[in-house]
């Protein structure tokens, strides 16, 4: 068996490489890792509504209480929804079934640790050892987990908007916003949350029918919440994925408002409020040159994370910061949530303009991207060919060429057979041509 986990979880194509066999599996194996020593351990499983979602689900839970995990059902929620109320309960763990952003035939499984935290390489060995090499433990009679469902874990939804709105006291009356859903896992609560924090909400793309999951839509289709902020005046536009855990944003002119632009608004933000710890936010290595510069100018430091939110999280754990996030539109408030939060990054988004009474545009307009360019080059060995003294020399010269004026990024995919080539200059044609120089050169190894 190769390697499950990717950078977020186990993922593949439903009913495929993501089998209800190779689910159950899954969650006996992380049952018995993440429950030794308790008694009776509990996991929370939420997912988001794509229809093989009923299907993983139902074999999630028969993986879980088959060794002797108690599963509280929270139904269809958002992924930090999920996390949040994994630690809310004390729970041993937490299970949510998707795929993200990611289209219908696909999900994924997603684990979280005790607290609602992410889980480390470590642990996710640990899991794959116990799948491939591990003796299963199947207790008998009372030693069964039993599922409780809504009538026990009544409130699930309330309390997770009431959780949302605790993490600002802003109104947000006066303000219009479009929120595209992406028939997603917050097609119910991200209109909610904004309505109720004062906003006049438009929701779009709020009705899911388990097969319309990210369909031209959400956080990777633009183009639907462009076009509707445009149509309606709104002040904004907020885009979801399929599970809600990141975001992305458009001003009132439809233009796009990135990760990377909506970090550097909530770390002006924060510093401000007192809230930014050590004046300091964390980013990716993918993060445009442009956060860099604003951040530097404004006097905020920047600490650089592997591509992953989970490398965020832990760069935001191990230094206690309050800020940290992906250029993708994951962006993670350590003091409100464990992994990122699209819903939540809307409103603290919402909450800036509102407080400052400035546009999207103007608060995002801190920051200038430096042109980007990025080629994915298939390769047969990822590892072997990122390492190879020919790839690093090229990569060095183009360095050396670029100077201060932009910089380079060389990494094998987390998930698939390719090297990411990645080049930002201030000059584009120049971006153009290093990139493609660079990437010839890798195809070439």
């Amino acid at each position: 068996m190769g390697r499950l986990f990717g950078t977020d979880g186990v993922r593949g194509l439903a009913n495929e490489s993501l089998s209800p066999e190779l689910a159950m599996r899954v969650a006996g194996a992380a049952a018995q890792v993440l429950s030794r020593g308790k008694k009776r351990a509990v996991a929370v499983v939420g997912r988001d509504p794509r229809a093989s979602g009923e299907m993983l689900e139902a074999a999630v839970t028969a993986g879980l209480t088959s060794a002797g995990v108690d599963v509280l059902s929270v139904g269809v929620l958002p992924t930090p929804a999920v996390a949040y109320l994994t630690g809310l309960y004390d729970a041993c763990f937490g299970v949510m079934i998707s795929a993200s952003h990611n289209p219908m035939p696909d999900n994924g499984i997603k684990i979280f640790a005790a607290g609602g935290h992410k889980l480390d390489d470590a642990v996710e060995q640990r899991i794959e050892a116990q799948i491939t090499d591990g003796v299963t433990v199947r207790p008998t009679g009372a030693g069964i987990g039993r599922v409780r469902g809504d009538y026990t874990v009544e409130g699930t939804h309330e309390r997770y908007v009431e959780h949302l709105l605790e993490s600002t006291g802003q109104d947000l009356s006066g303000l219009t916003v479009v929120v595209d859903c992406a028939h997603g896992a917050a097609a119910e609560v991200a209109p909610q949350v904004y309505r109720e924090a004062g906003a006049t909400v438009i929701a779009i793309n709020a009705e899911p029918t388990g097969l319309n999951i990210n369909d031209g839509c959400g956080s990777t289709h633009l183009d639907a919440v462009r076009r509707a902020v445009r149509e309606h005046g709104a002040d904004l536009g907020i885009a979801l994925d399929g599970d809600a855990d990141r975001c992305l944003a458009v001003d009132a002119a439809g233009e796009v408002v990135d990760g990377d632009a909506i970090m550097a608004v909530l770390a002006l933000a924060m510093r401000e409020s007192g809230e930014l710890v050590g004046d300091t936010l964390v980013a990716t290595v993918m993060s445009n040159l442009g956060l860099h510069i604003a951040m530097r100018a404004a006097g905020i430091s920047m600490v650089t994370a592997a591509v992953g939110d989970r490398y965020v999280l832990e760069e935001l754990r191990r230094g206690g910061y309050s800020l940290g996030g992906e250029q993708s539109g994951h962006v993670v408030f350590p003091r409100y949530g464990t992994t990122g939060d699209g819903v939540l990054t809307g409103l603290r988004l919402m909450a800036r303009m509102a407080q400052t009474r400035r546009t999207l545009a103007e608060l995002a307009s801190v920051m200038t991207t430096v042109p980007q360019v990025l080629v994915n080059v298939p390769v047969s060995d990822k590892a072997a060919v990122a390492a190879a003294p020919e790839v690093r020399e090229a990569v060095a010269e183009a360095e050396r060429m670029l100077g201060e004026t932009g910089r380079v990024l060389l990494r094998p995919s987390g998930t698939e057979q390719l090297v990411r080539v990645m080049v930002e200059a201030t000059d584009p044609e120049q971006a153009h041509q290093l990139a493609d120089d660079l990437a010839k050169r890798v195809a070439a190894v």
